[in-house]
């Protein structure tokens, strides 16, 4: 969808390439197609570690601003999309285009709506359930750029991470429902913004927690909000991640969506990953939507999995004695 938006925005003139410099994309997804843009100019940045790596195998990731132009993959969430529109404008030279593109489902009609009156914005081209449009660089967008700000619990985040309004019911009953002891070594995946690792090094046993997470901004607020010594963290996607050693337990919230869409083969993922991760004596704590079918990734992946908590909408599972995986 992205790619026929800028395909068709080339090719009838309504967006021209500077002749010369880097082309920034700010958070484009796997699965986008970039190829109607120079490959050699083009360099990518996303915090998104599965995208990240996806682009890394074919085009620049680490910043290099001043860029002659951006295009911005627009988020859903309105104050990230702020965020990145005031990132892109202050990395491109002043003159440079800013492009935005982004489905109408994730807000791109807000993000042109709030823009118009702050800069000379272009018409916009409409196509595939989406828009596109552009301004130049130039115009000051401070007051739009990402600020840490502070929610119940003294926690710290940033616009656009998961929970940004305080922690979900999910993660609560988790929380409330940990051993009262753990074992030595503990994973959280998917870590969020730290609510979780902090629950967890307030129980006796701990001695080291790695905090596996995939979003560079969640795994930033996690970095400010958890600074207990034991905790190590890791930019990495949850389901690839493997430990210096095998673990005693891991905890997880695990996301369930890709884009707008449910999509319950991510927590099979993380449940297999758990399983890979897990000492043969180590446990799974695990809460999930009540709906999701992750009872047969449970039994694929452990003997034995019981519900422990939960409510109307949530439910906490306690998984023991990993399958080892056939050589």
């Amino acid at each position: 969808m992205r790619s026929a938006r800028l395909t068709l925005a080339l090719e009838t003139g309504a967006l021209i390439l500077p002749a010369a410099g880097g082309i920034a994309v700010y958070r484009p997804r796997l699965g986008d197609d970039l190829s109607a843009l120079p490959q050699d100019r083009v360099v990518v940045l996303t915090g998104f570690k599965p995208d990240h790596d996806h682009f890394a195998r074919g085009y620049a990731v680490a910043p290099a601003p001043p860029y002659a132009m951006a295009i911005v993959c627009l988020p859903r969430a309105r104050e990230a999309a702020r965020a990145l529109i005031a990132q892109a404008a202050a990395e491109v030279a002043p003159g440079g285009l800013v492009v935005l593109d982004g489905q109408k489902t994730d807000g791109i009609d807000t993000a042109l709506k709030d823009l118009r009156g702050r800069v000379d914005l272009s018409e916009s081209l409409s196509k595939a359930h989406g828009k596109l449009a552009s301004f130049k660089a130039g115009p000051d967008f401070s007051d739009w750029a990402a600020q840490q700000r502070q929610i119940k619990g003294g926690f710290q985040i940033l616009p656009g991470v998961f929970s940004a309004d305080g922690p979900d019911r999910g993660s609560v009953l988790l929380a409330g429902a940990l051993p009262a002891k753990f074992g030595g070594k503990v994973a959280d995946l998917g870590a969020g913004w730290g609510y979780l690792a902090r629950a967890i090094l307030a129980h006796p046993g701990v001695k080291r927690l790695d905090l596996v997470e995939a979003e560079a901004d969640a795994l930033a607020c996690a970095r400010v909000n958890v600074t207990d010594e034991r905790a190590r963290f890791h930019w990495a996607d949850a389901t690839t991640f493997r430990p210096d050693t095998l673990l005693d337990a891991v905890v997880m919230n695990p996301p369930f969506h890709h884009g707008r869409d449910a999509d319950p083969s991510l927590g099979a993922a993380f449940i297999q990953a758990a399983r890979r991760m897990l000492a043969p004596s180590g446990a799974l704590w695990l809460v999930a939507n009540r709906h999701l079918p992750y009872d047969a990734a449970l039994s694929a992946a452990f003997l034995e999995h019981r519900e422990v908590a939960g409510d109307g909408a949530f439910r906490v599972i306690h998984a023991i004695k990993p399958i080892r995986a056939k050589p």
